[in-house]
């Protein structure tokens, strides 16, 4: 099914009951010197809400109806300001992508409301229409509006995976239910039997497809199911960890990479070793990189999503995006640099063939 076609100039003037060139003149600024009523100004831009008509006012190539620009969207803020930022490898990506394919990007930070979400319809229009078509990411969405640009025909990719009833959302993921299987397999290897999970207190997506994920890896290679704790990172503390290991747990999984610096933390206030005393792997790959050593963690491939979340909207825009909808990436395995045998199982050996697979 083709998209709606875009509203135009013709359509506003005929809704407000005034000619095409009033329309002109207001767009353009010029209403009050061509002695434009402030009421029939007022009707001209009600009529523009109305349909949601946004002014391509960046246009430069009308070829195929393009301008050759596309949009990064969020429901929150997240565009970075620093290294440090979550978010920043996505952005990478999608900007890396995005010189690779002669296209130009707009931040849409002006939809920010005063309580810091972000908005695509705050001003009645879909202000993201300066744009052929946008890619959205963050944690947080807006159900009504993504319902409503769907039903609009207007072309957006999402970064992670987003369920809207009733909408087909094309989306770039990563496989965090399958990036698990390593982190079973070099527990198994060194002979853990009692895990603890520590996961974050708000459950999305991909929270929930890595815990399912550890679950279901543990009972194929025979490990208990790990003790689950979900708390944030300033509530992980001496208490826990001691307790943890008062009840036989000699690993422990950490769903974030500000859980695992949190961890990492309390373990040396307790003078305990990594691996010696208690073995640790991060879920998520840190920004900042402090966790690749010591601490073993998986690797989310954030550049590589943004760059093919460019990619999907590209050939969304041109009509050649393919039934499939969705794209899944790979998530690096672990390394085993903070992994040890459990001191109660010191005469088992690792498996040569799970640790020489780099897991």
């Amino acid at each position: 099914m083709s998209n709606p076609r875009a509203p135009r100039q013709s359509d506003i003037a005929r809704i407000a009951g005034v000619s095409q060139a009033a329309v002109s003149m207001v767009l353009n600024g010029r209403a009050s010197e061509n002695g434009i009523p402030e009421s029939t100004e007022s009707r001209i831009r009600a009529a523009m809400d109305q349909l949601g008509y946004v002014p391509n006012v960046a246009a430069r190539s009308l070829k195929g109806g393009r301008n050759g620009l596309i949009g990064v969207h969020t429901f929150e803020p997240v565009f970075p300001v620093a290294s440090s930022d979550y978010y920043r490898e996505f952005l990478n990506g999608i900007e890396e992508q995005a010189v690779y394919e002669g296209l130009d990007l707009v931040l849409f930070a002006s939809t920010q409301r005063a309580d810091g979400s972000r908005s695509i319809y705050g001003s009645g229009a879909n202000r993201l229409r300066l744009a052929d078509g946008a890619i959205m990411l963050g944690f947080k969405k807006d159900d009504d509006e993504l319902a409503r640009l769907a039903a609009e025909g207007y072309p957006f990719v999402f970064i992670g995976h987003r369920v809207v009833p009733g909408v087909d959302i094309p989306h770039v993921t990563a496989d965090y239910r399958g990036g698990m299987r390593p982190v079973a397999d070099v527990l198994a290897a060194f002979g853990h039997a009692r895990v603890a999970y520590l996961g974050i207190t708000v459950r999305g997506p991909s929270q929930l497809e890595r815990l399912a994920g550890i679950r279901e890896s543990f009972a194929v290679d025979g490990i208990p199911a790990p003790t689950e704790t979900f708390v944030e990172p300033a509530d992980v503390d001496e208490t826990w960890v001691r307790r943890q290991l008062d009840d036989g747990v000699t690993a422990i999984l950490a769903e974030s990479f500000e859980l695992a610096r949190a961890l990492g933390a309390v373990v040396k206030r307790l003078s305990l070793s990594v691996p010696d005393d208690v073995s640790i792997i991060c879920l998520d790959t840190d920004p900042i990189g402090e966790l690749n050593d010591p601490i073993s963690h998986v690797h989310i491939p954030r550049r590589e999503m943004g760059r093919l979340a460019v990619t999907m909207l590209n050939h969304l825009i041109d009509g050649t995006l393919g039934a499939d909808r969705v794209a899944v990436l790979a998530c690096g395995a672990p390394s085993d640099v903070s992994v040890g045998r459990p001191r109660a199982a010191a005469g088992l050996v690792a498996d040569p063939a799970l640790t020489s697979r780099g897991v």
